[in-house]
């Protein structure tokens, strides 16, 4: 009976990874059609300065060796 039970825990467990995993390719298809779609020449410079912010905040680290 235990066995039963785990099997329906993990059965419901990929279920919810599945959905989880279905809602952020929806995300993701949702913000590369956004991205197709604004005007690049308006915004060329704005997503510039937040690409570069965005480096600045994520520096990779420097080996000190």
């Amino acid at each position: 009976m235990a066995k039963v039970e785990k099997d329906k825990e993990e059965l419901l467990l990929e279920t919810r990874k599945v959905k989880a995993l279905e809602k952020i390719a929806n995300s993701l298809d949702a913000l590369t059609i956004w991205f197709e779609e604004i005007d690049k020449e308006e915004w060329s410079e704005r997503v510039q300065y937040y690409l570069s912010e965005f480096h600045t905040a994520v520096k990779p680290k420097v080996d000190s060796e």
